[in-house]
């Protein structure tokens, strides 16, 4: 299932890595609209870079074929026996395993702090955020984010937890499940309503409106599957192919 930060998008932790308070002092880089902002997925294996960039360039987007065709595909299986904390407690700074673990800072947070720009901290933190500028590239839009609005801007998983789960999650030990859950190439801060509708969908049931963007998603989906050796679809399988010109 697709992650929902709510009302609670940035309550909880309290500490932080040294300059991290500087970020409120960046200024938002132009973006070309629908552009997606930010760092194509190509150059960014580990998910630390901010954004999802567009791939354009014929050269980028054979490449991207190329990792496409190396996700393994099966039927989905049912979603029985699936919940949210099969997967650890939400945002946990102790997953092992996952680039920023165990800074101080929990996972949420490092999301928003890896994305957002002109971020603004809660009063004695460097870690909660309560205001800041978001490129969303699902949907080519910029948000400024307030805390008050907390559910405009919620973090995505890219392969949903759900949806691994009937690909072959519930079979991993709670260690990889949390892992998984807490891997920063695996999440995105988006906007809310479109992370809503996506839900537990794969790309051959959703893709970012923001077409643009599209065939850098289907290589973050691609990047996770490899990572973790998670099946996909036959269809999804397909549906990616295609946003990259296959």
């Amino acid at each position: 299932m697709t992650a929902v930060v709510a009302g609670a998008l940035l309550t909880g932790c309290e500490g932080g890595l040294p300059g991290d308070a500087k970020a409120s002092d960046s200024a938002a880089a132009p973006t070309a609209p629908g552009s997606g902002g930010g760092t194509s997925p190509l150059a960014n294996p580990e998910g630390t870079k901010p954004g999802l960039a567009a791939i354009t360039s014929e050269q980028d987007r054979a490449a991207a074929r190329r990792l496409i065709e190396k996700v393994s595909t099966k039927g989905r299986g049912p979603r029985t026996g699936y919940a949210r904390d099969r997967f650890g407690y939400a945002w946990m700074d102790s997953a092992d395993g996952v680039p920023l673990a165990r800074n101080g800072c929990d996972t949420r947070n490092d999301l928003i702090r890896r994305d957002g720009l002109n971020l603004r901290f809660r009063a004695g933190s460097d870690c909660v955020v309560i205001a800041m500028t978001l490129h969303d590239p699902y949907t080519g839009t910029t948000i400024e984010w307030r805390k008050e609005n907390a559910s405009e801007v919620q973090v995505d998983h890219v392969v949903p937890l759900s949806y691994s789960w009937q690909m072959g999650s519930s079979r991993w030990p709670l260690n990889k499940r949390k892992q998984f859950a807490n891997d920063v190439l695996n999440l995105i801060p988006v906007e809310g309503r479109a992370n809503s509708a996506k839900r537990d969908s794969g790309p051959a049931s959703w893709l970012p409106p923001n077409k643009r963007i599209r065939c850098s998603y289907a290589v973050r989906v691609s990047q996770v599957a490899v990572k973790y050796g998670l099946p996909v679809t036959a269809a999804d399988k397909r549906t990616m192919l295609t946003q990259c010109g296959g």
